[in-house]
Parts: structure tokens; C-alpha cells; sequence
């Protein structure tokens, strides 16, 4: 089926129409990346008044943002003390990647099994975009278009429960997998992961790809264990 514009259902989900932006949608994102770049540091009170000045904005959005973040697991909200950068410990890192991992392995058999080739190739493409990102050593974006892959292979499964209880625990960590990266060894690392998961999808191979995302999850931890 086709619309107006003649385009397929499947080319719209692709290709969705764009859509301006609210407040509260640039503020999330620019407070979201200030956490995920260590702008803003673990345990770091989150000073309103400067961020808003920073930021241009006034206290209602900005808390709105902060309301988001903490619903996400990135900020906690703490009595007398407001809203704080979540640390994360060791033991919380491998508790949530451990369940990470297994979300995104049956999620990546599920896509193998039965995503349409659309879906398939649409990651494909994020994945090509992606590779250069890296050539450019563009890392907040090209971190963000990983994030979104791992995204996209879950929700190519169909399986809305699963869609959000990976959604729920990838936020939580998104600071210690943008860090992961750090170095150019470490970052080349997970590229070649990538290609990897990328390999095993294009083939519909369930088995294969839910290993290189065993591997790729595994690696993660040893990434970051020095940071932390």
C-alpha cells in the first residue's frame, strides 16, 4: 500500500516525516549528552541555575528535562540535595549488561527470524552511516547511532515488552558505553563488533549474531571496568 507521496508503508518507516522539535525535547537532549560526555559527572549535583544559563533556558523545562533523566535512570532525585548524576558501581554495570545482553540476543534471533527486509536493510544503512561517523571520529554522534542500532535490532523482533525493558536499562548506562570507546584501540574494538552483528543480520544467521552480541556485550565490561 502506497500513500500520497507514493510511498510504501514500509518506506515510511524508514524514512519518517520530520517534525520540529520541542523545548523540552532539545533540553533533554542537551542535558542527556552533557551526563553522556562527563560534562556533568557521576554523583555531580546538577546546579540549575548555571545549567539553565548555559543552556539559555529557565528552571520549568530544564526540570522537565531533569523529570526524564531520572525517569531513565540517568539522574536521581534526592531529598535537600535535587537532582544528582547517577553512579553506577561495578557490580551495577555487570548486573545490567548480564541482562542487556540476554534482551539483545533474543531480540537479534527474533529480527533474524522474521523482520522484513526492509527492517534489515534500514539497520543496514544506520550501520553504514555509522562506519562513517568513525572515519570522521565524529563520537557523540557516531555513539548515539550505535545506541540506536542496538535499538533497532530489538525492535525489529516486534516484541513491544522486550522493546521496553532494553530501552529502560541501555539509558541507565549510556555514560559507561560512551566511555567504553575511549582510546583508539577500545573504539576499534567495537567496530569491529559491529561489522560483525552486521554480517550475521544481513544473513538472517540468529545464532551467530546472538554470540557476536555476547562477545560484543562482554567486551563492554572489560572496557570500562578501568574507569570504574
Amino acid at each position: 500500500m502506497t500513500n500520497e507521496a507514493g510511498m510504501s508503508s514500509e518506506a515510511q518507516e524508514l524514512y519518517p516525516r520530520i517534525t520540529r522539535r520541542t523545548l523540552h525535547e532539545e533540553v533533554l537532549e542537551r542535558l542527556r549528552d552533557m551526563i553522556i560526555e562527563g560534562r556533568l559527572g557521576p554523583g555531580q549535583r546538577i546546579n540549575e541555575g548555571a545549567v539553565g544559563a548555559q543552556l539559555g533556558v529557565s528552571r520549568t523545562p530544564l526540570r522537565e528535562a531533569i523529570k526524564t533523566l531520572a525517569s531513565e535512570g540517568l539522574v536521581e532525585i534526592q531529598p535537600a540535595k535535587g537532582a544528582i548524576v547517577r553512579k553506577l558501581s561495578a557490580g551495577d554495570l555487570l548486573q545490567i549488561l548480564e541482562v542487556l545482553k540476554t534482551l539483545e540476543q533474543l531480540g537479534g534471533r527474533m529480527t533474524c527470524a522474521q523482520a522484513s527486509d526492509e527492517a534489515i536493510a534500514g539497520i543496514k544503512a544506520m550501520h553504514d552511516e555509522m562506519m562513517e561517523l568513525y572515519r570522521t571520529r565524529n563520537r557523540l554522534d557516531y555513539f548515539k547511532l550505535n545506541q540506536a542500532i542496538h535499538s533497532a535490532i530489538v525492535a525489529a523482533s516486534g516484541n513491544t515488552v522486550l522493546v521496553e525493558m532494553h530501552g529502560t536499562l541501555q539509558a541507565r548506562i549510556k555514560r559507561l558505553r560512551f566511555i567504553g570507546n575511549e582510546g583508539p584501540e577500545k573504539w576499534a574494538g567495537a567496530v569491529a563488533e559491529h561489522e560483525e552483528m552486521t554480517e550475521a543480520l544481513l544473513k538472517r544467521d540468529g545464532e551467530a549474531l546472538a554470540a557476536v552480541i555476547g562477545k560484543h556485550m562482554d567486551s563492554t565490561l572489560v572496557r570500562v571496568r578501568d574507569v570504574l
